[in-house]
């Protein structure tokens, strides 16, 4: 498992991209919501969906979930 967090501040396409600790480019501290811990992005992008209907894996660290 893996510790999730989405970025609050979406993209400039309004993508609210979500993360794993470790992602090499992660949004600034003040600007992630904690997923908590999940076995893939897709169950960490759902949970994301709840609140950011335009939730995306990142392109790094979630690629199986970018899709935009």
């Amino acid at each position: 498992m893996a510790a999730y967090y989405v970025n609050t501040h979406a993209q400039d396409n309004g993508d609210h991209e979500v993360h794993t600790t470790g992602c090499p480019h992660p949004p600034l501290p003040q600007n992630r919501r904690q997923l908590g811990d999940h076995l893939n992005c897709q169950s960490a992008v759902r949970v994301a969906k709840t609140v950011y209907p335009t939730a995306n894996g990142c392109f790094y660290c979630s690629n199986t979930c970018h899709t935009t």
